[in-house]
């Protein structure tokens, strides 16, 4: 009988990492307290736009269909910018990922931020690992309950405030939290806060790195933007192995060595009594995927460094070279074949594998995006028009034989003020241009609005373009006090397609 397949989803285990200090760990806490308080504290900011546009600095206002970014409104039509931004989104972190791994993942992941922040909290009232570790596996007293239940308020109200933050961006922040106070905002209100309080407590409470390796589809994707020259966290078996415990001898002195003077060394000798691992297990034990850094590089990996600083720390107390577990590339381990005598391999400079034809080919595409889009931000007018032909009928004849085409004009006043805007055609034929409701060509159009007129267009009843199919027309829309114009092209139907 055939063995059973492995199976596809493997039960949590749950893991207890160790307090680490640390260059990477306190990197990793600035990101945290940089990408969190942006969160929680930009809808609050307030941007002055006039009295008739919400001051509210970043807004995605829904009843409106616009987004608000500071100085920039993006109106329905303008989606491309928000596409240009999520194309910019994903050419970056291809960018990050051929160039460095996972950095993505390890420092500015919202999964791994919270993750962060969860333990952190843990740790504050339940204690260090070991501490951890013997609660986990104690029974449930009372200690134990005033522990859990402590730790679960915290995360739930950092939770609430994070499903709180969210729906602040979709509304006037400061009306919207009086409101919540007091049960009267919309039910759709608290209905999305209720959903992301529940997926941030169990994400970040119990799920954790569960979301990583099952749920998200990046370990996969990951793989293609990486290769052999990518510098990723990784293990110098060839230095650490054979491991064995840590004896004080001829290799102290190894501690007034480079680094790199050190791991030649290791290579050239030719048959090594230890590694410089010590099988402390402090690499393991520091890792919020629990796995083990030296078995290679793993799907689970995140590429949070954690592991050198507990690496290097161990090194440090034993006076051996840091680096041992350092980011490093595929291709820069030495030859297993490398004689002692041979002082010529290196490895390569951490810029050379950064600055490659991928990482250059994305950071170009990636400026072209921005530039395109700062681009069509600076050029677009304050007026637009939208011109949709009626097409039922085609055309009306009136009653002196002329040729009358009605067309629905969109007029866009993007500007903080009303605007008085003159409408006008240019065509090749001689056609006439009139406005329903108004007696000149001039419309106002208040601000920050969209206008919607009736225009209608003649052609007397001997004139070519009564008489052809179609004639080329352009409608103009003109500010009337400002040199600001725009215009669309569309088409003058007469009665020869008859």
């Amino acid at each position: 009988m055939a063995d059973a397949p492995p199976p596809l989803y493997a039960p949590r285990e749950p893991i207890f990492p160790r307090r680490v200090t640390g260059f990477f760990r306190s990197l990793k806490w600035w990101i945290m307290g940089v990408t969190l308080g942006i969160y929680y504290l930009l809808p609050w900011l307030r941007w002055d736009r006039g009295p008739n546009l919400p001051d509210q600095a970043v807004l995605a206002d829904l009843a409106s269909r616009r987004f608000f970014f500071f100085w920039v409104e993006i109106w329905p039509h303008e989606f491309y910018f928000v596409a240009g931004l999520l194309i910019m989104a994903g050419l970056g972190l291809f960018l990050f990922t051929s160039a460095l791994g996972r950095v993505w993942c390890g420092y500015a992941c919202p999964q791994t931020v919270w993750t962060d922040l969860f333990i952190l909290v843990e740790r504050w009232i339940e204690g260090d690992r070991n501490a951890r570790l013997r609660l986990f596996k104690a029974k449930w007293d009372f200690r134990k309950w005033r522990l859990r239940v402590s730790k679960w308020i915290v995360w739930l109200m950092i939770s609430i405030a994070t499903g709180g933050a969210w729906v602040f961006y979709f509304t006037d922040a400061p009306s919207l939290a009086r409101n919540l106070v007091t049960l009267d905002a919309p039910a759709v209100a608290y209905f999305s806060i209720a959903i992301l309080t529940a997926t941030t407590f169990i994400f970040g409470g119990f799920m954790r790195e569960q979301i990583c390796i099952y749920m998200c589809p990046w370990p996969r994707i990951q793989a293609a933007m990486m290769d052999e020259g990518t510098l990723t966290v990784g293990y110098r078996d060839w230095r650490g192995e054979p491991r064995g415990k840590h004896r004080k001898g001829a290799r102290a002195a190894a501690a007034t060595r480079t680094a790199t003077a050190y791991a030649e060394e290791t290579v050239a000798e030719e048959a090594p009594q230890q590694g410089d691992c010590i099988d402390c297990m402090a690499c393991v034990n520091v890792c919020p995927m629990g796995i083990d850094i030296r078995d290679g590089q793993q799907l689970e990996c995140i590429t949070c460094a954690l592991c050198i600083d507990a690496c290097d720390d161990v090194m440090d107390k034993i006076g051996k070279p840091r680096g041992l577990i350092d980011y490093l590339a595929l291709e820069d381990v030495p030859p297993p074949d490398l004689s002692p005598a041979d002082d010529t391999w290196k490895p390569r400079p951490w810029w050379q594998h950064v600055l490659k034809a991928r990482t250059i080919l994305y950071t170009v595409l990636w400026s072209a995006v921005g530039l395109g889009l700062l681009f069509a931000l600076f050029v677009r007018s304050d007026i637009e028009l939208t011109v949709s032909p009626v097409r039922n009928p085609t055309f009306v004849m009136q009653s002196d034989g002329a040729i009358r085409n009605i067309y629905d004009v969109r007029l866009r006043n993007k500007s903080g003020e009303d605007r008085a805007l003159r409408l006008s055609l240019t065509s090749d034929e001689t056609l006439d241009i009139a406005l329903q409701g108004e007696t000149g060509l001039d419309v106002t159009v208040p601000a920050d609005t969209t206008f919607l007129q009736r225009v209608y267009v003649t052609a007397s009843r001997d004139a070519p373009a009564a008489l052809a199919d179609r004639t080329d027309l352009r409608l103009w829309v003109e500010d009337v006090d400002a040199d600001i114009r725009a215009s669309v092209g569309t088409v003058f139907n007469g009665k020869g397609g008859e």
